[in-house]
């Protein structure tokens, strides 16, 4: 019996999708500092902005699994423009919002948005390239999340003024404009999803894999735990550095241009990836990465000439540009083939969970220790993701894409035949 399938789009869906997220990533990326602006001009101090950051993370921790579920089972591309649509509208209704509570409600629907897209984008890249190509992919897809964190920061910064008392007009136009360009996202998602679905592929999917089993998998764990506290660095550093930058006399611009130093560099790192997993691979680049963050993220905490921060910025940012992808490809490759879509989906409930817990101990301990305080908190974590990257690297195979021929052009892979 010949299937009737729609006809897929070429392999420019990935360039779009990186497109789509860049642009939907950097609307979260003004938003985030102008979020943190706008409350201190509404007169929150270090512990409101950590409840406030943790807010955005909340719905999400409850969210991802259900989700992740829904596109084991069904189509991935819907998730896109409803989290195009909650992005935006929790950037604009933070612009208005005249208290601190409504910040953080906002703040929340924001995260919910941020966290449909990413299901839906991760879960279409697993789904449409074949295991040789996952790191690849993987790693060209987070260059859509850095484009947008060094883009965002910037023009927050540029937008954002304290002179004269204007912090809470500019930071509230900031979030508007962020609004705004998470809209233009949309116009990138056409026809972003392969549709053909074979019915073996169908039945493969119909029974749901228990969480405790996805949990179980070898590189499941060390996966989520490294992503978690990659996640939760880059995080903190784009809420906390604006009250760094507050206490030590540095302006808006310049802690714009400081974050976006760090995602350029983060840029940089996923551009040379597949060198690098092929000199050293995916056990020792994890390890070496996360130890080496852990130890400038506590560095922050001294309080050294901005250009100093600057450079430390910068390796920082091509250390934590790793994590992201290659705990994307250690999940999947572990993960039941059925239930993929799921253990990403739980990996983003680890971030979330991470995105609740670290900003409100960062936000206690910066009350009772000083601005700097999280900084070290994070660099403590940074170093346990290290280790657990290198105990559980003896566990489970490489399998990166330099040791797997790649695909001969013209020739569609197996895999991708079945998505």
């Amino acid at each position: 019996m010949t299937v009737r399938t729609v006809p897929e789009p070429g392999r420019g869906w990935l360039l779009r999708l990186v497109i789509a997220f860049a642009l939907a990533q950097g609307a979260v990326s003004m938003a985030r500092p102008a979020v943190s602006y706008r409350a201190l001009a509404l007169g929150a101090d270090a512990r409101a902005i950590g409840v406030i950051t943790g807010v955005y993370a909340l719905l999400p921790l409850f969210a991802a699994v259900p989700l992740g579920r829904r596109t084991d089972h069904g189509r991935c591309a819907p998730l896109l423009p409803l989290g195009v649509v909650l992005i935006a509208g929790g950037c604009a209704l933070s612009g208005r919002a005249g208290t601190l509570t409504e910040m953080a409600a906002w703040s929340g629907v924001m995260g919910l948005g941020h966290l449909c897209f990413v299901i839906g984008a991760q879960s279409i890249v697993a789904r449409q390239s074949a295991p040789a190509e996952q790191d690849r992919n993987f790693g060209h897809f987070t260059i859509g999340a850095s484009l947008g964190q060094l883009i965002g920061p910037i023009a927050a910064g540029y937008l954002i003024s304290e002179r004269d008392g204007a912090m809470a007009r500019t930071s509230a136009l900031a979030l508007l404009v962020s609004a705004a360009v998470a809209a233009v996202s949309l116009g990138s998602l056409r026809r972003i999803e392969h549709r053909s679905a074979p019915a073996a592929h169908r039945a493969e999917q119909a029974a749901k894999v228990p969480v405790g089993r996805i949990l179980r998998a070898r590189g499941v764990p060390a996966g989520i735990f490294i992503s978690l506290a990659v996640l939760s660095a880059t995080d903190i550093l784009t809420a906390y550095l604006p009250v760094v930058g507050e206490h030590r006399g540095i302006a808006p611009a310049t802690i714009g241009l400081l974050l976006s130093l760090r995602a350029a560099a983060t840029i940089a790192c996923r551009l040379v990836m597949t060198p690098m997993l092929r000199v050293l691979g995916r056990t020792a680049l994890l390890t070496t990465t996360c130890l080496l963050a852990g130890v400038l993220c506590a560095a922050i905490a001294l309080p050294v000439p901005v250009t100093v921060l600057a450079v430390m910025l910068a390796v920082l940012g091509f250390c934590l540009g790793v994590g992201q992808p290659l705990s994307m490809t250690t999940v999947v490759q572990a993960a039941p083939p059925e239930a993929r879509s799921t253990a990403l989906a739980l990996r983003l409930t680890g971030n979330r969970l991470g995105q609740v817990a670290a900003p409100a101990s960062a936000g206690l301990i910066a009350g009772v220790a000083g601005t700097a305080a999280p900084f070290v908190m994070l660099g403590a974590l940074l170093l346990a993701a290290a280790g657990l990257g290198l105990r559980g690297g003896r566990h489970v195979r490489a399998g990166t894409a330099p040791d797997v021929p790649e695909p001969r052009p013209g020739r569609r892979s197996a895999d991708r035949d079945r998505t």
